[in-house]
């Protein structure tokens, strides 16, 4: 009989999908909890993954905890945030879309408030009422601007924008349906310093909020990238450090990257990686539209990297804090890559000409376009706004205590099991919610 239990358990470990990772149990204290968000990051954009950005930071994290190959979120930015933070459905919580693709029919509807819904316990709720001090830095964009911020849901301190995108440079709206950056400090409005960039300031907000914590009280901080939401910008060091790897084109380049992520075992060898039929050939293009569209690239892949950089600043401090191997961390892409173009009077370089050495500096944008975005996305179809693979299914990496380094697993899982993985990982139980209220739907991936 023992011998036969050895031998399931064996087997459960090996081929199970609900429980990929084994929490284990610890004496140590409660650990601290960080989940980064990065915005419309495609499947393949990191390192980790078989993309051409360097990303060293969430490189070494996959490779001391899993990555996930079949990881699922919404194709929208807020229902994916709404569901990580709760373990509901978007819908519960009010959250059916997004702001700009709201209709007056989807208005009438219960799942369309775009309040998050205050019986929908957030995860910093949680871990709040278990004695964690809460932060939130970077995008929020859950809801209507202003209208559910961090403070109404359990986070302590907070410096967000609230908006689905904005300029990375300045405090400015990348589109016309917006007048300005909404950003917030503490639920009051926030001018940004005149040397912002967005992923250097959202990282300094973090160690601010760090370094003024109560050592004796464990922190969860929820950290939301702007990196690579559209405007697409980044400074000339990070940009040039990918000079003619684009040059090539996405036909290649989208098999290639694809074939990298055979190689690691994200995907089964012989998966296709074809483009879709509305694709260009890239030899189709003019020279003028090659030169443009690699730029573009050049600045997202140097886009990530400094998101990366300063990701591995973070985890950087907290070594120096000496919390780092007590603190569970999560990094995942709330959707797959945008493949809109910016409209062309909120595009200096197309209004005013190709000025292309300026490209991703302040001042100017950039998109990527469809076929960089299933670039992106490799081998996957799709992107971002479309419920196939390439615009739900995403990059996914956890690592700290009770996570082993198991490499990849291809456990099916779904965003809304973050918050019950974090919350078993931590030792806190989740409570059900009373009748009528949001349920949590998500299920713990470290199975105990």
């Amino acid at each position: 009989m023992i011998q036969f239990l050895s031998w399931f358990l064996a087997f459960a470990k090996a081929f199970g999908q609900a429980a990929p990772l084994d929490a284990g149990s610890t004496s140590r204290a409660p650990p601290n909890v960080i989940i980064v968000v990065v915005d419309d990051a495609g499947y393949s954009d990191f390192g980790a993954y078989g993309g051409d950005a360097r990303t060293p930071a969430i490189d070494a994290l996959a490779a001391q905890g899993t990555k996930f190959s079949r990881f699922y979120a919404s194709p929208q930015c807020g229902p994916s945030r709404s569901m990580l933070l709760t373990g509901s459905d978007n819908h519960e919580v009010g959250i059916g879309t997004i702001n700009e693709t709201m209709t007056s029919a989807l208005e009438a509807l219960p799942g369309y408030t775009m309040r998050l819904n205050p019986a929908g316990l957030t995860l910093a709720e949680r871990l709040r009422d278990a004695g964690y001090q809460t932060f939130a830095t970077g995008k929020w964009g859950i809801g209507k601007p202003g209208s559910s911020l961090p403070p109404d849901h359990g986070f302590d301190r907070s410096h967000v924008l609230d908006a689905s995108g904005a300029d990375n440079w300045e405090r400015k709206p990348y589109i016309p349906l917006y007048t300005t950056a909404p950003w917030f400090v503490d639920g009051e409005p926030l001018t940004l310093p005149e040397d912002f960039y967005s992923s250097a300031y959202i990282v300094d907000r973090t160690l601010e909020l760090l370094d003024q914590a109560d050592r004796d009280r464990p922190f969860f901080a929820y950290i939301g990238f702007q990196a690579v939401h559209v405007p697409v910008q980044v400074s000339r060091e990070y940009r040039d450090r990918y000079a003619g790897r684009f040059d090539r084109g996405w036909d290649l380049m989208r098999e290639e990257r694809a074939e990298r992520v055979r190689a690691l075992g994200l995907v089964p060898e012989g998966a296709p990686a074809a483009l879709p039929a509305s694709a260009r050939p890239w030899d189709s293009l003019s020279t003028d539209e090659r030169a443009r569209y690699a730029a573009m690239m050049e600045v997202c892949a140097g886009m990530i990297e400094a998101m990366d950089f300063h990701l591995g600043r973070l985890l950087a401090h907290l070594d120096t804090m000496g919390v780092r191997e007590n603190t569970v961390i999560v990094v995942v892409s709330d959707n797959g890559p945008e493949s809109n173009e910016i409209p062309a009077e909120h595009d200096p370089i197309r209004a005013r000409g190709r000025l292309l050495d300026r490209l991703g500096e302040r001042g100017t944008t950039a998109s990527i376009r469809p076929e960089w975005a299933t670039v992106a996305a490799a081998p996957l179809s799709l992107f971002k706004f479309v419920s196939s693979e390439g615009g739900t299914r995403v990059p996914m990496v956890i690592a700290g205590p009770g996570v082993p380094p198991t490499g990849v697993t291809s456990a099916r899982a779904h965003i809304t099991d973050v918050l019950p993985t974090v919350l078993d990982l931590v030792g806190v139980p989740v409570v059900r919610a009373p009748e009528g209220a949001p349920q949590v739907r998500g299920r713990s991936l470290a199975g105990r």
